[in-house]
């Protein structure tokens, strides 16, 4: 299947390395990766090589003037669709946002003003790096003000976001996403906070987000485009896509049987006519060892595509390939966005109705964890490899892979997921007046809720944290993660506390963000640090006789309490641990300490 040979690399071979690397760090050669980084080029030609303007168009664009070997910045292509504002009427340019350092979030509009036609949301540069999409999309725009395509806009409009990820967008450099075979410099991933956008969909925290959200409703597009280009192994597949749970783990199942149905073989026959060689998008499990699998598995609406999902909105994440050129995977997405149009047009009946479908449905329960499933749930027969060749890194001092530009084929599992835990949606939700970024979100989101405007005593779930641990920083946040115990209580809520329904078309982007054990909710990304803080200390005097009578009294808490000890030596020898422990089981704890503010009405 794999040259699979260990070697050391060559001397000559390792000095010439090292030279070009020491190179191209100096100031005079900023401009480019040591060639040698990367493996051979796979040969391609195709049809939609034809899509590229002549030398002389006057409409060429900035990516096309230079042979795809650079992306314009954001001031060029700006100018560049004014420009196309001007010259048709079929074009406007406007701004949805701002960024966090001040830019104009740009969208294009392309419609001949037809009441009543659905959108398609086109987008490029949530990573900024990544950003095939945008020049893809001015060479289509062009087509349809310019030159013949514009029948493109009879029964839908095209909605062009070029750069999402604008500050992003501006930090270019050929050190950013050096695994991808141009363009020469690329943007970062992150926005100027080091927000990874297209992680943020949930929690909102960036304001380039909160235009997206704002957009979103705005439009309620038929579908939405998400463009990338991917990480992972070389492959011979250039142009790959998918959608949340590749369609088979989604929670809308209207929309999500419109693209498996539908979406997904138009576009692999239009890719392929054009020359390319499409796939649905192959995550990898191990990127070193690739014979063990791709993963299908849910999404939280953290992702582009799992936020379309719980929204009810047809939603695809494009993926080309890293290792292929640059002008070949722009061509590539340009035949896609063109094919999409032409099926969003055709199939706008039957989207909106797969729409309606999800958004009357109300489910009783949602999926919170799941784990890989034990066996394969099906194979890709002939999967489009390259094999790789290993050697013995003097960097590393372990064997790395070099990709030898190879084709092969070989039987690739597909590992699916088996749930862990799904939890039963409550009648609503009951959030605190306070906690006002959590107010603030639903409100973003759309999310419908009902102000309390006299107090209320109700029987209610509330939660209590175990064992809560903050993880590793993540994209602004200080995640937070920890086991539940849910006890029934009478609670009387005061004025202002509000009520969320389930009973709503975004009911389960509601339980996404409000209950605890899901993966992307509120309290997963840490919004309430609050809880955190220890409660005032009696003095030790006070609290060892009472966690002695809790120990004498609860057989429950003592059997948990003798078990710790014995599997945690550490905690055993430490008496503060241990008398924390033991406080915190109390019968009349902190009403704020390791509490989840949100209590759930059953």
């Amino acid at each position: 299947m794999h040259i699979l040979r260990s070697m050391l690399l060559p001397p000559a071979a390792a000095a010439v390395l090292l030279s070009s690397l020491a190179k191209a760090q100096s100031p005079a050669n900023v401009t480019a990766l040591p060639a040698a980084v990367l493996p051979p080029a796979l040969p391609w030609s195709g049809a939609s090589e034809r899509l590229i303007a002549k030398a002389d168009d006057p409409w060429i664009t900035p990516a096309e003037r230079e042979g795809f070997a650079t992306t314009p910045h954001y001031a060029e292509t700006r100018a560049w669709l004014e420009r196309l504002d001007a010259a048709s009427p079929l074009v406007s340019v406007e701004t949805f946002g701002r960024t966090g350092e001040g830019r104009d979030l740009l969208m294009v509009r392309a419609s001949k003003g037809r009441s009543g036609n659905p959108v398609v949301l086109v987008q490029a540069g949530i990573h900024a790096g990544e950003i095939d999409g945008k020049d893809a999309g001015l060479m289509l725009l062009r087509d349809i003000a310019l030159r013949g395509k514009d029948t493109l806009l009879d029964h839908v409009d095209l909605v062009f976001v070029p750069i999402y990820n604008v500050d992003g967008h501006e930090r270019m450099s050929p050190w950013n996403f050096p695994a991808h075979r141009g363009p020469l410099e690329k943007g970062y991933v992150g926005n100027a906070r080091n927000i990874n956008l297209n992680r943020d969909y949930a929690k909102a925290d960036a304001p380039e987000t909160r235009a997206m959200i704002s957009l979103l409703r705005r439009l309620d597009p038929v579908l939405y485009i998400d463009c990338h280009v991917s990480s992972g192994f070389d492959m011979q597949y250039d142009i790959t896509f998918t959608y949340a749970g590749w369609g088979r783990y989604a929670y809308r199942r209207a929309t999500a049987e419109w693209l498996m149905s539908r979406f997904g073989s138009r576009m692999i026959t239009a890719l392929e006519r054009a020359g390319h060689v499409p796939t649905i998008y192959p995550s990898p499990i191990d990127t070193r060892v690739p014979e063990k699998g791709i993963r299908q598995a849910p999404e939280g609406p953290r992702y582009s595509t799992g936020y379309g999902d719980f929204i009810g909105v047809p939603t695809v994440l494009v993926e080309n390939h890293m290792l292929k050129p640059y002008r070949q995977r722009v061509l590539g997405t340009y035949v896609l966005l063109e094919a999409a149009l032409e099926l969003a047009a055709q199939d706008r009946e039957r989207i909106l109705k797969a729409k309606r479908r999800d958004r009357s449905s109300r489910p009783a329960t949602m999926l919170a964890r799941w784990r890989p499933a034990p066996n394969p749930i099906g194979f890709v027969k002939s999967f489009k490899g390259v094999a790789f060749e290993t050697y013995r890194s003097p960097a590393s001092g372990r064997l790395e892979q070099r990709w030898t530009g190879k084709p092969i084929t070989f039987r690739m599992p597909i590992i699916g997921q088996e749930p862990v835990e799904t939890v039963t949606l409550p009648k609503a939700w009951w959030v605190p007046r306070e906690q006002t970024e959590v107010l603030d979100r639903l409100r973003l989101h759309g999310i419908g809720f009902q102000m309390l405007e006299a107090p209320r005593t109700l029987t209610v779930d509330r939660v209590r944290l175990r064992d809560a641990v903050v993880q590793r920083a993540q994209d602004g946040r200080l995640p937070l993660a920890a086991s539940f115990e849910h006890e029934t209580v009478s609670e009387t809520l005061a004025v202002g506390a509000v009520r969320v329904p389930s009973d709503q078309p975004l009911g389960l982007l509601a339980a996404a963000l409000l209950e605890p054990e899901a993966p992307d909710s509120f309290l997963a990304w840490g919004f309430f640090p609050e809880m955190l803080s220890p409660p005032p200390a009696a003095e030790d005097f006070v609290r060892a006789p009472l966690a002695e009578d809790l120990l004498e009294h609860d057989a429950a808490v003592r059997s948990a309490f003798e078990a710790k000890l014995a599997a945690e030596p550490a905690f055993a020898a430490d008496g503060a641990a241990r008398l924390a422990w033991l406080t915190e089981r109390l019968p009349a704890p902190s009403p704020y300490h390791l509490v989840y503010p949100i209590r759930r009405e059953r």
